[in-house]
């Protein structure tokens, strides 16, 4: 072999072997490449595993709140409906004690303390259901009791008469008011 065909030949072994380095310097660097993409993939559904979460989480708190407010204003709800037969008995006492001209004293009476447990309810979230005499009946707002003969074409479908007054407790209705409605 000439000198030329040895250095050529070094020459090629060379080159072959900086090739051969540069080949596994890319192999390393695609797979330290995969390594980092893979960490940052998992990264990623971490990141968005923690972010559900803390939005369930969030929602889990707003809507046990929201039920602990709704609990507290109507924990009272029994024992206003049980009162409500008494103010219907109070509203009926007046109305016959109205009747009676001797009884002034008694109905002066009967009146304050009737003021009284009406102005204490009021102050626990008591309202009365506001419904009037030729009002359009609704299903959804009003118990219909009966239906009669209607006095006059224009109150067909309309409330003639109010029998028992609904009430409210905050905004959930806890009685209907119970009406006469016009055939």
């Amino acid at each position: 072999m000439s000198k030329k065909d040895k250095a050529n030949d070094i020459e090629k072994e060379q080159v072959d072997a900086v090739q051969n380095e540069t080949v596994e310097v890319e192999e390393q660097i695609v797979e330290e490449q995969t390594v980092e993409e893979k960490l940052q993939g998992e990264l990623k559904q971490e990141k968005d595993k923690f972010l559900r979460l803390f939005a369930e989480f969030e929602n889990y708190k707003r809507r046990t709140s929201k039920e602990r407010i709704e609990l507290f204003s109507t924990a009272s709800e029994d024992v206003m409906k049980t009162l409500l037969p008494v103010l219907d008995d109070f509203e009926r006492a007046l109305s016959h004690i109205d009747e009676d001209k001797e009884a002034e004293a008694l109905r002066k009476g009967v009146l304050l303390i009737y003021n009284k447990l009406v102005s204490t309810l009021e102050q626990k979230g008591l309202k009365v259901v506001a419904v009037a005499k030729g009002d359009p009946f609704n299903a959804d707002n009003h118990e219909a009791i009966t239906q009669i003969p209607a006095p006059t074409d224009d109150l067909k479908g309309k409330i003639i008469d109010v029998v028992e007054k609904g009430y409210k407790l905050g905004e959930k209705v806890i009685r209907f008011p119970k009406v006469v409605i016009g055939q």
